[in-house]
């Protein structure tokens, strides 16, 4: 057997209300550097061969010349704009990698706003799927977890050993995350309810596979609130 191919796709075409800024927050400048910059430097110095990255619409000008072009990330194959909602995002970004000749083993998701992810956690990711075919990299929760009901009463607390956030890179064999979208699309067509927010959540409800969770880091945040933003800045100070 040869050596596996693996592509990236970084998703870029959120809006991020919750920043309470008139720029998006991939864009937003962090140590001089659009926070998205962070994020494409970690693939491009991965086992990843290609990258595509997905943004909105509007800035795929933008990113292909004041981020890829001005900070020479060569593995970024094409920027191609994303969809509404973050699955359809992840969609175009495969489709890219499906018409771009021969498709990739396997395909790493990740955010564009989780910009300290570390080549560690990126080549653990990238190892379990080849054993597991389905992996995301995550981390136990610190606090005690409550399940509440509409109510805001609690109806669960799970062991606390059990419960992990999940992060990004999320990463599959290319044909199982294919036709895990491709089916969900179709759902969507048909004209059921989708309620997704990850790729792992795919994978299990429509093929119902298994998901490995991988060791992260506590580092790998996403910049979604104006406290994020503070948090990054320290992290890069420490890293200094």
């Amino acid at each position: 057997m040869g050596k596996k191919k693996f592509a990236a796709i970084v998703l870029s075409a959120g809006r991020g209300k919750r920043m309470q800024a008139n720029v998006p927050k991939q864009y937003l400048m962090l140590a001089g550097k659009p926070v998205l910059y962070y994020s494409l430097d970690a693939f491009e110095k991965s086992r990843a061969e290609d990258i595509i990255l997905v943004s909105g619409k509007e800035e795929v000008d933008y990113c292909q010349n004041e981020i890829v072009n001005k900070y020479g990330f060569t593995k970024v194959r094409a920027v191609v704009p994303g969809g509404k909602e973050r699955y359809h995002s992840v969609f175009c970004g495969l489709l890219e990698l499906e018409k771009r000749g021969q498709p990739p083993d396997y395909v790493m998701i990740h955010d564009g706003a989780r910009p300290f992810v570390d080549q560690a956690t990126i080549e653990r990711c990238a190892k379990a799927s080849e054993q597991d075919q389905a992996c995301v990299a995550g981390m136990p929760v610190k606090d005690t977890i409550k399940i509440v009901d509409r109510e805001k009463f609690t109806i669960e607390t799970p062991l606390r050993s059990n419960v992990w956030q999940v992060q990004t890179p999320q990463v599959f064999a290319f044909p199982l995350i294919q036709k895990a979208y491709r089916e969900l699309l179709q759902r969507e067509e048909e004209g059921h309810i989708l309620s997704v927010t990850d790729d792992a959540m795919v994978v299990e409800q429509i093929l119902k596979t298994k998901v490995r969770l991988v060791e992260g880091s506590y580092k790998n945040i996403k910049i979604t609130t104006p406290e994020d933003l503070e948090m990054a800045q320290i992290f890069l100070k420490s890293d200094v």
